[in-house]
């Protein structure tokens, strides 16, 4: 073994998938090393290969696409440490020393500065982001806009006008059900709330 691992969700118990020297399949097929039994998975969905620098990711032209970290993932990508790989209803984070990963070759760019937020929007985010900022668990569901305003005491009309508002300052373009996530998330990583 190489030190690195799948930390599998979704699927059952939670298990611990250790990845090997060669390459490591996930898909719907028994044979693959991470088999996931649901007709949103590709037969062979997606192949992890070792190279020198780390794991290298890649999606096999699968019908329904993988995520990393809430983004599709539409070209090979090297995983780093704490990875989310969303592939139908499983979750896997991907754990490797940092020897293993490639880490010790920094440079790379800190992410940008949040955007200049109005008391609204940074309370939005806040109400927004309290799942991931309490640690519920490795892929906490945001809050839906009721409860988001709910929580707020707006309409849900205002709470829709303010997200549209973050989902533009964020520069989360797509339209899709995974946008609320993607927008805490990338709340959290560029520091806008802590």
């Amino acid at each position: 073994m190489t030190g690195g691992h799948f930390e599998v969700h979704g699927l059952g118990p939670v298990r611990r998938v250790p990845l090997g020297v060669g390459t490591f399949t996930i898909g719907r097929a028994p044979g693959n090393e991470v088999p996931i039994d649901s007709p949103l998975v590709s037969r062979l969905h997606a192949l992890v290969e070792r190279f020198p620098p780390g794991w290298v990711l890649r999606d096999l032209g699968s019908t329904n696409g993988t995520m990393v970290n809430g983004v599709p993932l539409r070209e090979a990508r090297t995983l780093r440490e704490g990875d989310r790989v969303e592939i139908g209803p499983a979750r896997l984070v991907f754990h490797a020393p940092a020897r293993l990963t490639g880490a010790r070759t920094v440079g790379v760019d800190p992410p940008p500065a949040p955007p200049a937020l109005t008391r609204r929007e940074r309370e939005l985010l806040g109400a927004l982001c309290r799942p991931y900022l309490a640690g519920a668990g490795a892929f906490p569901e945001p809050p839906t806009v009721r409860a988001l305003a709910g929580a707020l005491v707006v309409s849900e009309s205002a709470v829709k006008k303010h997200l549209a508002r973050l989902y533009d300052k964020f520069d989360l373009v797509t339209n899709d059900d995974r946008r609320r996530s993607r927008l805490a998330a990338e709340a959290v990583r560029r520091g806008a709330v802590s």
